[in-house]
């Protein structure tokens, strides 16, 4: 149990800060948001996602294991998302929330430090943890962006909207050149670094400046089938999953811890975006981040008793 404290301290309190940085400028400089939304989405974004891809250290025997789990994986969570949404009578926009909170996690800030705390000794933990979060960028920019603006547009503009996308661009050509290892000259590759070191500390200020203007007067129920979608229900789908396929070891351990990250920040970003929903998605990721302390640090101790 001792991984709760080592959590908390090295994951939580590093995005709580951040946060609390957004809410203290919003609060004393009252910026627009709507503009540094779009430079998060079209600039910052696309880089860091680029650099992820572009180093990342992937075994390729895992690939077929990882994506037949990922699959099976997201179909579940999608399922769930909408039979919950249509039972419960929700609004369109409402079902976006939802949706996107239960099927997309945050796999980059949140996810990556915590495998490398994890698995400091197993790198194929982390590599495992990589290859989720590349998943988990695929599926925000398609079924995520598709939920937020199917809400008042036809396919065809969804289609162009997802083609307009720099993540979208980012995420072939980082691709393609990882698969032929193809160098990138370094005068073009300082500005992608930069950018890309900048993207978690901006996303997360930005979310913290959403927060500061939100009255919470009550606890929209969506929050709660959220957050009992994503950190509950994630899980134990994972679990069944894992002994299905019969997986075990590091991959088994940082598969289901994976399952467990709180609603990706992302999803608050592009609804601040599209202007769906901002303030009720900034709040279950804001709930979701702060309740997973528990809840990741459970799913932990379980991972390393269970395989």
């Amino acid at each position: 149990m001792s991984y709760i404290s080592l959590v908390f301290v090295d994951v939580i309190v590093p995005i709580l800060i951040l946060l609390g940085v957004g809410v203290l400028l919003q609060k004393k400089f009252q910026f627009r948001l709507r503009p540094i939304a779009n430079l998060v989405t079209y600039c910052f974004m696309p880089a860091a996602v680029f650099i992820k891809i572009y180093h990342a250290e992937i075994d390729i025997s895992l690939l077929a294991q990882l994506f037949i789990y990922l699959g099976l994986f997201i179909t579940i969570m999608i399922i769930a998302g909408s039979i919950l949404s249509k039972m419960l009578n929700l609004e369109k926009a409402e079902q976006t929330v939802l949706k996107n909170s239960i099927s997309l996690m945050n796999s980059g800030n949140y996810g990556l430090p915590v495998s490398q705390l994890v698995f400091s000794a197993h790198p194929l933990g982390v590599s495992v943890q990589i290859i989720v979060l590349v998943v988990q960028n695929l599926l925000t920019y398609t079924y995520g962006l598709y939920n937020l603006i199917s809400t008042a547009k036809s396919f065809a503009d969804i289609l162009r909207e997802l083609l307009k996308l720099p993540i979208i661009h980012a995420l072939w050509l980082a691709a393609v050149l990882k698969i032929f290892d193809l160098p990138i000259p370094n005068f073009a590759l300082v500005p992608i670094e930069q950018l890309a070191g900048g993207f978690a500390a901006l996303a997360l200020i930005l979310l913290g400046m959403q927060l500061e203007s939100i009255q919470i007067r009550t606890f929209h129920r969506v929050i709660g089938w959220a957050l009992a979608g994503r950190l509950i229900l994630g899980p134990a789908a994972a679990l069944i999953l894992i002994y299905m396929l019969g997986l075990d070891g590091v991959i088994a351990q940082s598969l289901f811890i994976a399952s467990a990250f709180p609603t990706s920040r992302n999803t608050a970003t592009l609804a601040l975006e599209y202007d769906v929903e901002p303030e009720l998605h900034a709040q279950t990721v804001l709930y979701s981040t702060l309740l997973s302390s528990i809840t990741v640090t459970f799913v932990i101790y379980l991972a390393m008793h269970l395989f």
